[in-house]
């Protein structure tokens, strides 16, 4: 496979690094390859769509450590295991109501109201959770024209919330981060908003989409619901699997800090890098047979959350709503097709370069 091959989202041109060793070589490397530009860790950038920068993911070692340990209590295992019955409860009771219906539309009314909720509860908002579900599947698309736009109403949210933390700080997340001390001082407003924005706007796509390739995976391979449902310790390399196989995070952007060198390719100051995790994901020298889906692959080394300092923090997170949905979902569902689209298949690696690519209307007919 390539190792590297030129790039480019509208007027951004970038160089893609394809290669799985490459890949986490330049991840590990912060200081040529940097994290500390605001508003271009995405691919487009996103300057016109928030007005501060996001943290920690934002920033470098060692700032990115002290930035991430504020907010980590949070996003552990630990954490996540006390939101699984929460989330089991919300999930038996979706899928109840498409098997009732006998259809279940996999995004709009069940993985955005699962991973709502699932982050509501990690911040300590629960009570928001229909508010950001009337958000729909991507916080900065307009959901009629899929332009690329600003969110007034996240914009308004975060305000009030960092602002009512200013004043009086709760037992929530901006509770915390306002409580919180940094190098000896207080955080700033605009940091408080840069954890929300980060939250809120990065931590929803990748696993509305590992749930959405996950479920038409399942009605789409029979033998390996059959599989999971025989033997359900499987689940948990499910999980893996899929997160490898689908890449919910396809790329992320860093910027050249300085010029250097990986595996022969020159980078220059200033150039625009992306970590395709997609195609490292499919590199035929780390997984056999990387463009088959196997339920029972191990080891299974994925880079699906990153590598190196940056690995995402909300991992934990991710598995969990993940596991929880296939595990209810193949004891509520004995039967299942799509619907549509009948023609969706998983981007092959080649073709990958900007986004995630799933099913974004993906609609099941189910049946007990």
């Amino acid at each position: 496979m390539e190792e590297f091959a030129p790039a480019q989202v509208g007027d951004q041109e970038f160089t893609l690094v394809l290669g799985y060793e490459h890949l986490k070589q330049a991840a590990r490397d912060w200081t040529t390859f940097t994290s500390a530009t605001p508003f271009r860790v995405p691919i487009p950038e996103e300057s016109a769509l928030r007005p501060v920068q996001q943290y920690p993911i934002e920033t470098d070692p060692p700032e990115h450590g002290a930035y991430r340990r504020l907010v980590e209590p949070r996003f552990s295992r630990s954490a996540a295991e006390r939101h699984r019955p929460a989330v089991t409860a919300l999930v038996d009771r979706l899928l109840a109501d498409a098997v009732a219906t006998g259809e279940l539309h996999t995004v709009d009314r069940f993985a955005i109201p699962i991973v709502a909720h699932a982050i509501a509860l990690t911040m300590g908002v629960p009570d928001d959770t229909d508010r950001m579900v009337s958000w729909g599947l991507h916080v900065f698309r307009d959901p009629v024209s899929g332009e690329r736009r600003r969110n007034a109403d996240l914009d308004a949210y975060l305000a009030e919330r960092v602002d009512a933390a200013l004043t009086t700080p709760g037992d929530d997340i901006f509770g915390d981060l306002a409580r919180a001390e940094l190098d000896g001082r207080r955080l700033t407003r605009d940091e408080l908003l840069g954890y929300g924005y980060l939250v809120l706007a990065g931590g929803r796509d990748t696993v509305i989409a590992s749930i959405a390739g996950a479920l038409w995976h399942l009605a789409t391979h029979p033998r390996a619901a059959d599989a999971l449902r025989a033997d359900p310790t499987l689940v948990s390399t499910a999980v893996e699997e899929y997160l490898r196989y689908f890449s919910p995070l396809a790329h992320i952007g860093r910027t050249v800090a300085a010029d250097g060198e990986v595996g022969g390719h020159r980078f220059a100051r200033g150039e625009l890098v992306s970590l395709c995790f997609a195609a490292a994901n499919r590199d035929p020298r780390v997984f056999d047979a990387p463009d088959e889906c196997r339920i029972d692959r191990r080891p299974n080394r994925h880079v699906a959350f990153g590598h190196g300092p940056h690995t995402c923090l909300g991992a934990p997170l991710a598995r969990m709503e993940l596991a929880v949905v296939i595990e209810r979902f193949l004891l509520a569902v004995s039967t299942c097709h799509v619907v549509r689209p009948t023609t969706w298949e998983p981007r092959a690696t080649e073709t990958v370069t900007t986004g995630s690519a799933f099913p974004d209307d993906l609609v099941l007919e189910v049946a007990r």
